[in-house]
């Protein structure tokens, strides 16, 4: 029987102690000591934002599928047993054994979000793992980060021995396969990341150099000695109906954000928004066969006990078997009260049927993100939706019984004026205009549109990593224009506002496209008590501020600069598949305010043609 890592007393003293015991329905049970390899994956946050990510179920599932693997998990101690940990110097222990991390092979962290980088450094420090990777014995285990954050991994370079570019279904067997050779060899720690750099979709930091020029810019960046390459191609799944996926996801104690199942549809999406990172570096859409969805779902729900399936995918309208799948899915499971969820759907006649067949619409609300308030901007950032579509997907939607409307927006866009700022005001009057045609006696009560509006940041691999940001009072002045917009609204009652925190949208933008000189600015900031970014509760501008002054760092470089086109980026080693030339093009056509069609339409040429597969349309003419 395990040995509890925490006592009860201490458990006791602690909010949620079930976050830290482990044993969750589904959880993989094995004899430690007959794995050649130990793994542990972490989610730099709370246990109930960890459990709910999707990646992190598929990597548990394919690593322990493997004998010779053990995967267990860690997330962020909270900051009450952060404290205690500390103070009583105990180790950071893995959920399954309760065993200390220190003591795996692999300690592989998922960086999903830039205001999660001091939780990395808590998860090192409070594992007693030197939290440089140069200061790392052969004791230690290796440090690798994957997710969407390492398509420009710099800020975080210092800290982890790996980076894993892409989609890990695809590299991490032959990483395993070397690291047995490796141990069994006896080699140096030097040795083993030599070989790793040399399998595909691996990156080393510690094996390339940075020269700036006097500017500030990146002059060179090259690896420091030969067999080391130039460049990281992505890994990506081209055929997602034969890719793994677990059919008994972990279960967790606690309700997570995502209390339900999760069924991923396809990756990609045809759209191409020039604000949208995932939309380019998940380049090309690819599905998964219908029948092998159907299959996954009926396991799903029988092996969780859960009563809520969520259709995961960029865009789900745009999967061509979406409504074979809910047809499916409705008549299969309706009865026995199983609830279906149909997150990112464009407002069609298509969609709004869909939905209408499952959720009440009496409790529910639509969700629209037309991102900007103009037709120009929306253009500008080829959002792809008029304002006829806009208005016309709305009157359908309050025609068939919904009176509750969520729109998104985002303000900062480049080229973005005044008169964009108040038409997202004027755009959800005239939504509102459109339920109230409707007779009073049809009518649903009283109409609820909510705006929320977040704040643009440029991330890399999109056709605006080029842009500028602006200081926080800028992005405060625009909500307080949207905010007066509204007031001035004939249907000012029906309308209410919410808007992001303008600090952290810039400290997110600084790390986003930072180099590697921010990590001092990272470790100073966690060693002045920087620790929970993400959350409003803790996050403190000030110390990260005075943590930049201290190492250096002038964070407007990072920020109120437009680059030049010919400029060296932080992430330009790393090959995405969107070619750079591709990038320039689009951000040009932003400024035209040109739009470019999809991908299903017309092929834009963006360069993932070469992976010949999902429905890329590229060289197959």
């Amino acid at each position: 029987m395990r040995k509890p890592a925490l006592s009860d007393e201490i458990l006791l003293t602690v909010e949620k102690p079930a976050r830290y015991i482990g044993n969750e329905v589904n959880s993989v049970k094995k004899d430690p000591r007959k794995a050649e390899i130990r793994f542990c994956i972490c989610f730099p946050d709370v246990y109930e934002i960890g459990m709910s990510h999707l990646g992190i179920q598929i990597l548990y599932d394919m690593f322990n599928k493997r004998e010779d693997v053990y995967c267990e998990r860690v997330y962020s101690p909270w900051p009450d047993l952060h404290k205690i940990m500390k103070e009583q110097q105990i180790p950071l222990f893995a959920l399954e054994t309760q065993e200390p991390v220190k003591d795996f092979d692999f300690l592989g962290i998922t960086i999903q979000y830039e205001m999660c980088y001091t939780n990395i450094l808590q998860i090192l420090d409070l594992s007693q793992i030197p939290m440089l990777a140069k200061d790392r014995g052969t004791d230690m285990p290796f440090v690798i980060g994957g997710g969407p954050c390492v398509y420009n991994p710099e800020p975080l370079a210092d800290f982890f021995d790996l980076f894993y570019i892409g989609e890990g279904e695809i590299s991490y067997d032959a990483l395993f396969e070397l690291y047995k050779d490796w141990k069994a060899s006896k080699a140096s720690r030097q040795e083993f990341l030599r070989k790793a750099a040399q399998i595909p979709g691996i990156y080393v930091p510690s094996l390339y150099q940075v020269s700036y020029q006097e500017d500030g810019t990146i002059a060179d960046f090259s690896p420091i000695e030969e067999g080391i390459p130039a460049k990281v191609e992505k890994q990506i799944v081209l055929d997602m109906t034969e890719a793994t996926y677990p059919t008994k996801p972990l279960v967790p104690f606690l309700k997570a954000t995502q209390d339900r199942v999760v069924l991923e549809i396809q990756r990609g999406c045809i759209r191409g928004c020039r604000f949208c990172q995932a939309g380019m570096i998940y380049r090309p859409t690819r599905e998964k066969n219908v029948e092998r969805l159907k299959r996954q779902a009926s396991a799903m729900l029988q092996n969780t006990g859960y009563e809520e399936i969520s259709l995961s995918s960029l865009s789900s309208s745009d999967y061509t078997g979406l409504k074979e799948l809910v047809t499916w899915l409705m008549e299969e499971f309706k009865e026995k009260g199983v609830n279906i969820s149909l997150p990112s759907l464009r407002i069609d006649a298509f969609s709004l049927d869909v939905m209408s067949k499952v959720q009440d619409i009496k409790k529910s609300s639509l969700t629209f993100a037309p991102e900007a308030g103009s037709q120009r901007l929306r253009n500008v950032i080829n959002k792809g939706l008029t304002e006829e579509v806009i208005l016309e997907g709305a009157a359908e939607a309050f025609a068939g019984g919904w009176q509750k409307v969520k729109l998104y927006f985002m303000l900062g866009l480049p080229t973005e004026t005044l008169e964009d700022q108040e038409a997202i005001a004027e755009l959800a009057n005239e939504i509102a205009v459109r339920y109230y045609e409707i007779p009073k006696e049809q009518r649903n009560g009283k109409c609820q549109i909510t705006i929320s509006t977040s704040f643009f940041v440029p991330k890399p691999f999109t056709p605006f990593q080029w842009a500028k940001m602006y200081p926080k009072e800028h992005y405060l002045d625009c909500a307080r224009t949207v905010n007066e917009a509204v007031k001035n609204q004939l249907n000012r009652k029906s309308i209410r506002y919410n808007w992001h925190e303008a600090d952290v949208t810039v400290l997110e933008g600084i790390l986003a496209r930072g180099d590697r000189r921010l990590g001092a600015a990272v470790l100073r900031a966690y060693e002045k008590g920087c620790l929970f970014d993400a959350w409003s509760d803790f996050f403190d501008n000030r110390i990260w501020m005075d943590a930049f002054a201290e190492t250096g760092i002038d964070p407007e470089f990072y920020t109120l600069r437009e680059r030049s086109l010919d400029e060296m980026f932080p992430w330009d080693f790393i090959d995405a598949g969107v070619t750079k030339e591709f990038l320039i093009r689009e951000y040009q056509n932003a400024l035209k305010e040109h739009v470019t069609k999809n991908c299903r339409m017309q092929c834009s040429g963006c360069g993932v043609g070469k992976y010949q597969g999902g429905v890329c349309v590229e060289d197959k003419n």
